[in-house]
Order: structure tokens, then C-alpha cells, then sequence
């Protein structure tokens, strides 16, 4: 596929350059899987420690990536060389495509993409959110490119993870919503799925209010956490039960994403359990911190 870049990425859109804004779980992901594909990533976090943290982590998972066959010790290097690092987002200048993965904050991603209409100086370039569930018109409207911001939703972890959430603002072009799903299938080689700009989207939409179930049972004392999970697991063919998923992605991202889902329909199953934002306030994040419903 390398030996064709050019082509490929003229022919779609010409995305070439990708900035990933964000070295965390999520960031980190995204920044492999686009690297992974042939093309040259710069990476931004805030800090100098932030940034150390996320390189690790990321050449961490090229490295078991080799490890387990899944790619050759050669492609693991040449992955590592298109990758670039920086905490200045002024570095992003010449970025065809710019992914925001920070946290899910509003006014945080908000300040973001107002830095990046900034400094990104291609007048065709695409900039993006990872979003799970935040208002995409909101960061559009931030910008005064609102025709060319749009969710690009990856899923954890995303060099697995074949699905993306394509979702457009009222105000994204139909041709910048087209470029980002022949960027997302034909480039990165994964299956993307088109999503009104609602939160949650069509994934979260469906799978909180899942999580959000398994926790009140948990907490109402109706079975236990392994029995939880061992439920979903052996009698309905889950690859993994609510309680470790919900370690997985974060304590905080899933009371996150129930926030913003509740302040936009006020439904009842929406609203985060007591104990989960109780977990949250003490730090018990999952997978991440540690020690969420499981110990790590």
C-alpha cells in the first residue's frame, strides 16, 4: 500500500499529513492506526510528561503489535518513523487532517478547535473530533470553517476496532462528510458508519444505557459483579461483560457520555448511578487509574 501513497491519497481527498491531538488511550490509538496506514502523524499533547507518557505507551503497542505477528519488526519501525511528537499545536500548520482525542469536555475541545482554525493553514483541510457524544456543531461554529469540521469517532482500541462513527454538523459539507468516509475505508481500511449529530451517536446511543443497567444492578445488590459479567459473557456471547467494559473505556468517559446524552433527552436511563459517579470522584476510573468494579 505504501508504494501507492500518493495516488491514494490524492484520489481520496489528499490526506496526506494527520495531526492527532491527544496522546491518551484513545489519541495514541488513533495516531498508530493512521501511521500504520503510510501516512506522516504528528502527534501534540499538553506537557513535555504528557507527551513522554503517550510516546511510550504508543510504541508499547507497536511493539506487541510485532511481538504477536501482527505486523514485522520492519513496518513496526517504519511505523515509528512517520511518527513525529510535539506540545506545540502551532506545528500543525501544514496538517491535511487534524484529529481532536482530548477529554470529553465541552469548553476544553471547544478551545482546541478555535487554536487549530488558527493555525491549520490549508484551506481544504479537515479538522475532527473523536467525540462520543459532545455536540459537533458546537466546535464547529467555534471555528470559521464550519463547512469542513466533523466527528470522526474511533473505538478503543482503535488499531482493532474496525468500526468509525462518521458524524456531521448541521453545517459540515456534504464533501467534506465524503472525503472523511473514503479517508476512514479506503485509507485506514475500516468499516465507518454514518451518524446524525445526536448524542451518543449510534453505538453510545445504544450501549450506555446497557453499562448504565449493569451498574444499578450491581449497586441494588441483585448479583454480584462477576456474575454480571459472567451472564452476558456465557449466555449471550458477549466478548466481554458490562462491568470490565465499562473499566475499559473509563468510569469517567461512560459518566461523561451519560451526562450529555441526559442533558439532551432527560431520559431516565441516561442518568449515571450513584455509584459510578462516586467511583469517579475517588479516582476508581477503571482499567486506566487501576481499580474501577475490577482491581488491575
Amino acid at each position: 500500500m505504501s508504494c501507492e501513497r500518493d495516488d491514494v491519497t490524492d484520489f481520496f481527498g489528499g490526506v496526506e499529513r494527520v495531526g492527532i491531538v491527544g496522546c491518551g488511550q484513545m489519541g495514541a490509538g488513533i495516531a498508530e492506526v493512521c501511521a500504520r496506514a503510510g501516512l506522516d502523524v504528528k502527534v501534540a499533547e499538553t506537557t513535555g510528561e504528557a507527551l513522554e507518557f503517550g510516546r511510550t505507551r504508543l510504541f508499547g503497542s507497536l511493539a506487541k503489535a510485532a511481538e504477536r505477528g501482527k505486523i514485522t519488526e520492519a513496518e513496526r519501525d517504519e511505523t515509528q518513523a512517520r511518527l513525529s511528537f510535539t506540545t506545540d499545536l502551532g506545528e500543525f500548520a501544514d496538517r491535511d487532517l487534524v484529529i481532536e482525542a482530548v477529554v470529553e469536555n465541552e469548553q476544553v475541545k471547544t478551545e482546541i478547535f478555535q487554536v487549530l482554525d488558527q493555525v491549520v493553514t490549508s484551506p481544504e483541510a479537515i479538522l475532527a473530533s473523536n467525540t462520543s457524544s459532545i455536540p459537533l456543531v458546537k466546535l464547529a461554529v467555534a471555528t470559521s470553517r464550519p463547512d469542513q469540521v466533523i466527528g470522526i469517532h474511533f473505538f478503543n482500541p482503535a488499531p482493532v476496532q474496525q468500526l468509525v462513527e462518521l458524524i456531521p454538523a448541521l453545517t459540515t459539507s456534504e464533501g467534506t462528510l465524503s472525503r472523511a468516509q473514503l479517508f476512514a475505508e479506503k485509507v485506514l481500511g475500516k468499516h465507518a458508519i454514518r451518524a446524525q449529530d445526536r448524542s451518543g451517536f449510534v453505538v453510545n446511543a445504544l450501549l450506555i444505557p446497557y453499562l448504565l443497567s449493569a451498574i444499578r444492578m450491581f449497586e441494588s445488590g441483585i448479583a454480584s459483579r462477576e456474575d454480571i459479567d459472567n451472564g452476558m459473557e456465557l449466555g449471550c456471547a458477549h466478548p466481554m461483560g458490562p462491568l470490565k467494559l465499562s473499566d475499559l473505556i473509563g468510569l469517567d468517559t461512560v459518566a461523561s457520555v451519560a451526562q450529555s446524552m441526559y442533558d439532551e433527552y432527560k431520559e431516565p436511563l441516561y442518568a449515571a448511578p450513584p455509584l459510578l459517579q462516586r467511583m469517579v470522584d475517588a479516582g476508581r476510573l477503571g482499567r486506566k487509574s487501576g481499580s474501577g468494579f475490577y482491581t488491575y
